[in-house]
């Protein structure tokens, strides 16, 4: 038996840590999951992830989005939506993601302990416990997975009701007529596309002159124009001078000269990762200027070998579902147990309205490795699916290599666009063609049927395949 209290020691619960505390009890090691909130999950359930795509489903649904092409714009599945209405589903969600999450750890026999924990030595912790009581717990190895905190800089006047962060946004006491967003990362997209769904006039600033730089431009150029005819105002390349809280609405002047008011102002530029009450220091770890910390990309191992990090603590991509991954694989080695490695195709995305996902390469990526390639495109409005399901819009991008016919990157915005990724996922991992896409029949009516439809449009431009060419001069010397 070691002489330390655990064998591993979690802090933090979100995707990362849950991931490895139930991969350290598999493997039947003593574990100790320490968070900071009195219920489980972390960011992700909480504040994150699980509420925000809860609150886009009950958008969609409750405004009768998905049905205004067939019954128009004024259609409603309710009249009136409050507030109420979208929090009453987020509740019963996120307590059912606690409760799941909690019979986890009991079954996989994880214990745990709420409380703040920082470093006191190199295998040693303190957690401060509500009511002033702290605790010492020793381990023979740490996973930090304490995710990020919203960025909340001097200059703006947050309130908690009228000017929020993205933490508060989701206990706003009424919907607001008008809103703005500041900051086009994926948690202003995803918010500012949701509140336009409902009819709120949206405003989205980004100081920089592009958003979503890490998706094909292609991509963001299709969606720019969607979201803007679903009533979006972008703004790009316009900074922020002032905010300026004037009671009944938010007062906003940008370094442009513009100036916009709202209700409600969310400020969603950037997030730091929750790393201030470790006391780093005293393991001899360092962070950025963001408070992420780094490690070793293929281990999760930080500078010290005992201590790994995983999840939105070590920075991009920040997905939940890449933190899951990240959490077993440093929980594997850390208990040096044997693991296959991570995929090297992994898909994004972004619950806005519409959908982005991706997976693979943009094209901008192979230019500037100067692969050649062509570029397959389908609509959803060319499927049968699309039609019966009132789809005007979405859209799928495949790139496909002219030297190898690989498929190379699949970009899809649209309904479905973070289901339908996942073909495109296999497919990228298998080193598969586009001419699976050809070979291949799908289901049909489906909107999966788009890959079909990318395939061919990219097929039929694209040079005839040598053993396609000896298929037919076998076949013309057998007619003769």
């Amino acid at each position: 038996m070691s002489s330390f209290d655990f064998d591993l020691i979690v802090i933090g619960s979100g995707p990362s840590g849950r991931a490895a505390a139930i991969q350290a009890g598999k493997l039947k090691r003593r574990v100790l999951v320490v968070d900071r909130q009195d219920k489980l999950g972390g960011v992700s359930v909480h504040t994150g992830t699980i509420p925000s795509k809860t609150l886009r489903e009950t958008v969609l649904n409750l405004s009768g989005w998905r049905e205004r092409s067939f019954y128009g714009r004024s259609y409603r599945v309710k009249d009136q939506i409050r507030a109420e209405d979208l929090k009453a589903r987020l509740h019963m969600t996120l307590d059912y993601e606690v409760d799941v999450l909690e019979h986890q750890f009991n079954r996989n026999h994880v214990d745990t302990l709420n409380g703040i924990a920082s470093f006191v030595g190199p295998n040693e912790i303190e957690v401060a416990i509500e009511g002033g009581e702290t605790t010492r717990i020793t381990g023979e190895k740490f996973l930090i997975s304490t995710g990020t905190k919203t960025f909340r800089p001097d200059t703006i006047p947050f309130n908690g009701e009228t000017i929020v962060d993205s933490d508060e946004f989701l206990e706003m006491a009424r919907i607001p007529r008008s809103l703005v967003v500041v900051g086009a990362g994926v948690i202003g997209v995803e918010y500012a596309t949701m509140f336009s769904a409902l009819d709120v006039n949206v405003t989205l600033i980004e100081p920089r002159d592009s958003f979503l730089d890490f998706i094909d431009n292609g991509l963001i150029a299709e969606f720019t124009h969607e979201i803007r005819e679903n009533g979006v105002d972008l703004r790009l390349g316009s900074a922020i001078e002032k905010v300026e809280d004037m009671g009944e609405h938010v007062e906003v002047s940008l370094e442009n000269g513009r100036h916009v008011r709202a209700e409600m102002l969310l400020f969603a530029a950037g997030r730091m990762g929750a790393t201030s009450k470790l006391n780093l220091d005293a393991v001899g770890l360092e962070t950025d200027h963001r408070g992420r910390i780094s490690v070793d990309r293929k281990t999760y191992q930080t500078e010290v070998g005992h201590i790994y990090a995983a999840g939105d603590v070590i920075g991009h991509p920040s997905l939940a579902s890449t933190s899951m991954q990240q959490g077993r694989v440093a929980a594997c080695h850390a208990l040096e147990t044997p693991t296959l490695p991570e995929s090297p195709w992994f898909p994004y995305g972004i619950y806005s309205v519409p959908e982005i996902s991706t997976c693979g390469m943009s094209e901008e990526e192979l230019q500037e490795r100067k692969i050649p390639y062509e570029v397959g495109v389908a609509r959803f409005r060319e499927t049968s699916r699309g039609h019966i399901m009132g789809l005007e819009q979405g859209m799928l991008k495949m790139l496909i290599s002219l030297k190898t016919r690989r498929v190379l990157g699949v970009q899809i915005v649209g309904e479905g666009a973070t289901e339908l990724i996942h073909i495109a996922q296999a497919v990228l991992n298998l080193k598969g063609t586009v001419d699976y896409f050809v070979e291949n029949t799908f289901n049909y009516p489906t909107l999966a049927e788009a890959y079909r439809i990318a395939g061919l449009d990219a097929f039929n431009r694209m040079p005839i395949p040598d053993e396609f060419k000896v298929a037919k001069k076998t076949s013309t010397k057998a007619k003769s």
